[in-house]
């Protein structure tokens, strides 16, 4: 086993090009990663992420069939203690999503000194990690890696999500239907078809029209407003929540 400054890694690599696969898997055993799962195939990739726990996955941005931006939000919904490690060719994606938080972002071509480098950061993180549930949201060309308490909403739009955090209205791809499975063990209320609220970041409520509830929030200044059926099963939720 690879011994890592002590640490060890169990480490997945993904990626299409079969000579960018050997060249990786050779720049982490020369930085004492030896526990090293590789796939040219993402599909294949993500049916191994069922079956077994890995410390680090790195993966390619642009794959075909499924895209690495889609297979990192699968991963964190399996595993979110995950550390996610993006190679891509160009710097697609704004750093400042990658400062904290389980993620790492490689440019190609990767030397080793990039490799030392990203395996410090996922040492300091594996130590202070929590084990929250995590989604992976875009904006232009900001990643954000959200924590389930820092959502104060979420809206339905099309066949996406808005995912309302502090710093931004961040897009991810699913069904708010599934959202709300995810989310349904948390203190998440759905007050409207296209509406899921953090019941613990309500500020205050007021009835508007139809005994309709407007909700606001503390420390955002958006507003949003129930369906008339959201705000009767909301109130029945609050008073179960208070009994």
């Amino acid at each position: 086993m690879g011994h890592f400054k002590g640490l060890v890694l169990k480490v997945m690599i993904v990626d299409d090009e079969k000579l960018a696969l050997s060249r990786l898997k050779r720049l982490l055993n020369e930085n004492g990663v030896e526990d090293i799962t590789a796939f040219d195939n993402p599909i294949e990739a993500l049916k191994e992420i069922t079956k077994t726990r890995f410390d680090v996955v790195f993966l390619d941005i642009s794959m075909p069939n499924i895209t690495g931006l889609e297979l990192a939000d699968s991963i964190i919904q399996i595993e979110p203690k995950t550390f996610i490690v993006f190679q891509t060719a160009y710097e697609e994606f704004a750093l400042e999503a990658f400062k904290n938080g389980g993620m790492g972002y490689l440019v190609k071509p990767i030397e080793s000194i990039d490799i030392k480098n990203i395996l410090d950061k996922i040492k300091s993180f594996k130590v202070s990690s929590n084990d929250s549930k995590k989604i992976l949201g875009k904006r232009g060309d900001k990643l954000y890696l959200i924590d389930i308490d820092d959502i104060y909403y979420i809206k339905a739009d099309l066949d996406e999500v808005i995912i309302k955090i502090k710093e931004a209205d961040a897009y991810v791809r699913r069904k708010i239907g599934d959202l709300e499975t995810l989310l349904s063990d948390k203190n998440f209320f759905r007050i409207h078809r296209s509406y899921i609220v953090n019941v613990d970041k309500i500020k205050s409520m007021r009835s508007v029209e139809q005994s309709k509830l407007q909700i606001s929030f503390d420390g955002i200044t958006e507003v949003i407003t129930s369906s008339k059926d959201g705000a009767k099963e909301f109130r029945e939720y609050i008073e179960r929540r208070s009994l």
